[in-house]
């Protein structure tokens, strides 16, 4: 699922993550067209690479990347999931399978799907212990996909993978925060892989945007008194290596000091976002910083992981 079409620029690896997309439950309101106009103007942007499952906004992420796509099909990659179904459910039953994909391309307006990915599957799966991957196979020789993989959290999730699997994509939580599955890519790139990073911004953490007075609402509403007040500690000690206080910019290029990443997938929910992003991504992390993002998570983070 590599993009045959990659140069050496940054910008082919920024993708966009499509959760926010029609979905007012967590991320506030956008409606349909604004949610079209956005993906069109990622593509005129340069942005190649979606990121997009049946269960963001009950599908509406979806539908809108299908109709702001569907006029330049062969020039976008699209990835969708399998494992959450648009009506809310969870079914990763292999009979389901060839099911919800014809779902999925017809909410994508498309006949083919570049990637889909098990979305957070269970470790029985993981180990190749059931047969979805016969059934993804049968489905890729017939043309209706063209590769597939997992969407997965933790270092122990890649390694099973990477130990058990033979597939072609693999999309990870990954960021300064989030640190110990780097030390897997070089084997997942030996395996040809193509590595997706998920997360990139610790849920906004890492936009430097957020303190230890922030309050939370939705899905971010997971986070303790304590969590809170962790993460903005750790914020600090970014800003004061970073010597700014917006960090976004180091935070995309510290995943991309990595070679093996292949796309990374922020959550773009505005213009200002998005033209931010392909602004941010041509920075360079001097090898100095990144070194000390990386002590500071083995000095504070390694021994005591933070909950996503």
């Amino acid at each position: 699922m590599k993009d045959k079409n990659k140069d050496d620029h940054q910008l082919s690896r920024l993708g966009f993550g499509g959760w926010q997309l029609g979905n007012a439950d967590f991320w506030g309101e956008m409606s349909l067209s604004e949610g079209v106009d956005l993906v069109k103007e990622a593509i005129k942007e340069g942005i190649r690479f979606f990121d997009t499952a049946p269960g963001y906004a009950n599908g509406m992420s979806e539908t809108i990347i299908g109709l702001a796509t569907r006029d330049v099909r062969q020039s976008v990659i699209i990835n969708t999931k399998f494992g959450h179904t648009a009506d809310g459910k969870t079914d990763f039953s292999v009979s389901s399978i060839r099911r919800e994909i014809q779902a999925s391309l017809g909410r994508l307006q498309t006949d083919y799907l570049d990637s889909i990915l098990l979305h957070n599957p269970s470790h029985e799966i993981l180990k190749g212990e059931t047969k979805h991957f016969d059934e993804l196979n049968t489905l890729k020789e017939e043309g209706l996909i063209r590769a597939y993989g997992v969407s997965i959290d933790t270092y122990d999730e890649l390694e099973m993978v990477l130990d058990h699997l033979r597939i072609d994509t693999v999309e990870i939580l990954f960021n300064i925060f989030f640190q110990k599955p780097a030390g897997l890519f070089k084997r997942a790139h030996e395996q040809g892989i193509t590595l997706i990073v998920k997360v990139p911004l610790d849920s906004g953490w890492l936009t430097g945007k957020y303190d230890q007075h922030s309050t939370f609402e939705g899905i971010r509403s997971r986070w303790t008194k304590e969590v809170i007040e962790r993460r903005a500690s750790l914020v600090g000690d970014l800003k004061a290596l970073t010597g700014e206080d917006a960090l976004t910019k180091f935070a995309i290029s510290f995943i991309l000091s990595h070679p093996e990443v292949d796309y990374v997938i922020p959550g773009i929910k505005s213009k200002k976002q998005l033209f931010d992003h392909v602004k941010n991504v041509q920075s360079h992390l001097s090898l100095d910083l990144k070194k000390a993002f990386i002590r500071l998570y083995e000095e504070k983070i390694a021994a005591d992981p933070l909950p996503w």
